[in-house]
């Protein structure tokens, strides 16, 4: 994996289609993780749990298995209903397994027309186990982009990584698979070309670990004021500074964060905030990775 390091005021006006001024992708993790697994480690990686203390992997941990499938039994169809109402699409990822024992949501989210992106075989398997055992991981991103292909009915084109635990052979993996995006790296606020080692370039399509729900509630302890107040800050701000040059926004919502009633509220009014912007698209990944290829020459040449 290489690319070139250009400051952002070294870059050339991006200016995004059709004359929106700003690209905004909301996220929503569908993520599945085994009750348990042959190791004494922590399997529930990402964040806080919602109980204190920890319990090695080879022991179910009630509380953090069941506030997790809250989200898919629960949580996610709160989010998917705001969206609809709102008229705003999100766009989807989806672990292998999630597409295999929570098959309902993913076709819900697939028959809606929402992006799926492959996001790793199950949640709790991080890439980084297989950093030196590349055939290894390689096998775990064939395995997670054939389930892909069954169920949504066509080629992944992208990747999100559990827990964002990419390696640094990853990316050359994905690109050697025919993926065109990859979506781990948090260095940016505009997509921007990588290298690998195939000679094929990838886009890099921002992700953010900070704008997110696990981080702003679960870390930081944010209400509902508190979380929608971070998502408009974070709009405002660049949406002002694409006045001169594009921005992007992405928010990664989890279902069991999110989706939890008391938080809710918090998702509905930035979707009641984005619709006063006419000036906004709301592309997917794939349409965002696919116009920047075609486009990248007239932002970094």
């Amino acid at each position: 994996m290489h690319y070139d390091f250009v400051p952002i005021p070294n870059r050339k006006p991006l200016k995004w289609p059709n004359g929106k001024r700003m690209a905004v992708i909301l996220t929503t993790n569908l993520e599945y993780w085994e009750p348990t697994k042959n190791t004494d480690r922590v399997i529930y990686p990402g964040g806080p749990g919602i109980v204190g203390g920890t319990l090695g992997g080879n022991v179910y941990d009630n509380p953090n298995w069941t506030w997790r499938e809250y989200g898919h039994r629960v949580g996610v169809w709160r989010i998917f209903k705001l969206f609809e109402e709102a008229g705003i699409p999100t766009s989807c990822t989806i672990n292998g397994m999630m597409a295999i024992e929570r098959r309902e949501v993913v076709d819900y989210a697939v028959n809606k027309g929402y992006e799926v992106v492959a996001h790793n075989y199950e949640q709790s398997e991080l890439l980084t186990d297989f950093q030196d055992d590349e055939e290894a991981e390689r096998s775990v991103i064939r395995k997670t982009l054939e389930i892909y292909k069954k169920v949504v009915g066509r080629d992944a084109k992208g990747w999100l990584s559990s827990s964002l635990r990419s390696t640094p052979n990853t990316i050359d993996l994905i690109a050697e698979e025919g993926l065109t995006f990859f979506c781990d790296l948090l260095n940016d606020d505009q997509p921007y070309l990588v290298k690998t080692r195939s000679g094929k370039d990838i886009v890099s399509v921002p992700y953010s670990s900070e704008v997110n729900d696990f981080t702003v509630f679960m870390r930081q302890g944010k209400d509902v004021e508190g979380a929608f107040s971070v998502f408009k800050e974070q709009f405002d701000w660049l949406y002002e500074e694409s006045r001169e040059s594009g921005r992007h926004m992405n928010i990664g919502l989890h279902p069991h964060v999110i989706g939890q009633p008391f938080r809710i509220r918090s998702l509905q009014e930035f979707l009641k905030y984005l619709k006063q912007f006419d000036d906004i698209w709301f592309p997917t990944r794939e349409e965002l990775a696919t116009w920047y290829m075609e486009n990248h020459k007239s932002h970094i040449p």
